[in-house]
């Protein structure tokens, strides 16, 4: 009965169920990860910051991050990720609200400590758990769609942030207090829905929603896509720890981050800075390069998967991401700054889709919940390198082009070193391609 099935409906199915909800999981995870970029353009002088402390509490996040991520991916994968997953998101709402209670340098930074050991593992947790989901040959466009959170919460997010801080006075609170209490309530009440409701399903056999030989043909895929000949599947942890291609692609990752971190940090400021604009404006314009990213990300998630070739594609948004970065520097005109912003966006967001094709299928089993958190993991100590490096140049300079070329330095050299990763690596197998 197999055979008969429609097997582009059966994945439909499952898109349609699971996709929606993990990118508006993933939306809020990035508002309550990258608020504070709005937050500083007030909060700074009101408890007395200056741009290097804030670039160093930015990315201090990423330290407890890192320090907790492989744990959490292996936890997930034991006990299952409804609940692993409700319990990140429910322990990062109660504290990106605490960031509101920020008084000096050293709350802001315990706070962003703690917010990174409460979000650890979610990323990765979320790529892990569409493996159990979707056959490899499809993951590109798959994970690009999931992946369009990240910019979509820039178009959306810092327009609503600019909205939530005109609340200056209201309580006694300033704006960009209201802000982080605002925006850390949605994930308890998404966290606590995911325990009560069968939103998440652990896996297929869990799905009431899909029938026996749906089941029965994701589980074959999925068990294809580990047999298949020409991938060096790493499937256990002692052989991810010292896997080569894991530690060029955890290189490439960190690269690549750079970049994202770099710009989506210091994207309100610069914006501020060329364009004079009041907050709200300043979100607005935001929403430019990133809701032109967002439609990117998928047409670029797309084109890897029907061309096959994911690492090129990755290289060459690496580059543009690149080039749009290098000439932020440059520009001396609000619409020249937005047009290089704009395609600094669409490299650095549309390389996110393909990137992450290919280490969930070049990973399998355990190896996959250590390997794709080890690379995350190792990705997030370069969100703690670009803010701090950006807001370092900016203190000591007056400008931002020195922190944005290492920046863009970071990306080339990740489009560089993205073409070495193994061709097997890459590619889904033809006969897959057909289907």
């Amino acid at each position: 009965m197999t055979a008969a099935l429609d097997q582009p409906l059966i994945i439909a199915k499952v898109v349609r169920r699971l996709v929606p909800f993990l990118c508006l999981l993933f939306l809020v995870n990035y508002l309550d990860r990258t608020n504070i970029a709005m937050a500083k353009l007030r909060m700074l002088s009101d408890v007395h910051l200056d741009d290097a402390t804030y670039g160093l509490g930015a990315g201090m996040f990423f330290l407890g991050y890192f320090l907790f991520e492989v744990p959490s991916n292996l936890i997930l994968h034991k006990i299952g990720a409804r609940r692993w997953i409700a319990r990140i998101i429910i322990s990062w709402g109660i504290i990106s609200s605490g960031m509101a209670l920020v008084t000096g340098a050293k709350s802001f930074y315990t706070l962003r400590i703690l917010l990174g050991l409460a979000e650890a593992g979610f990323f990765p947790g979320i790529v892990l758990y569409l493996t159990y989901w979707i056959p490899a040959r499809r993951r590109s466009r798959i994970l690009a769609a999931f992946l369009t959170a990240t910019a979509v919460s820039c178009a959306v997010g810092n327009p609503l942030a600019g909205a939530v801080m005109k609340m200056e006075g209201i309580a006694g609170l300033h704006g960009w207090q209201w802000l982080f209490l605002v925006e850390g309530f949605p994930p308890v009440l998404l966290g606590i829905a995911i325990l009560v409701l069968p939103i998440l399903p652990d896996g297929p056999a869990a799905a009431t929603w899909l029938d026996e030989d749906e089941k029965r043909w994701i589980e074959t895929e999925l068990v294809a896509d580990g047999q298949h000949p020409d991938v060096n599947h790493v499937a256990d942890l002692r052989s991810a720890a010292v896997d080569p291609c894991l530690a060029l692609l955890s290189v490439i990752y960190f690269l690549l981050i750079m970049g994202l971190y770099g710009f989506i940090y210091w994207l309100p400021t610069i914006l501020k800075e060329a364009t004079h604009a009041t907050d709200f404006g300043v979100g607005l314009l935001s929403a430019i390069p990133c809701g032109i990213a967002a439609v990117g990300m998928v047409l670029i998630g797309i084109h890897a998967d029907r061309a096959n070739q994911r690492r090129n594609h990755v290289a060459a948004c690496a580059l543009i991401g690149a080039i749009g970065l290098a000439a932020i520097g440059w520009m001396h005109t609000p619409i020249s700054g937005i047009a290089a912003l704009t395609l600094a966006a669409i490299g650095i967001f549309g390389s996110l889709g393909p990137f992450w094709a290919i280490p969930t299928r070049y990973l399998r089993g355990p190896a996959a919940a250590a390997g794709i958190a080890v690379i995350n993991s190792i990705g997030a100590l370069s969100g703690f390198v670009a803010p701090t490096a950006i807001g370092w140049a900016k203190t000591h300079t007056g400008k931002f082009t020195a922190g944005l070329l290492l920046v863009s330095a970071s990306l080339t050299l990740a489009a560089i070193l993205v073409l070495f990763v193994p061709r097997t690596a890459d590619a889904a197998n033809e006969v897959g391609r057909s289907l």
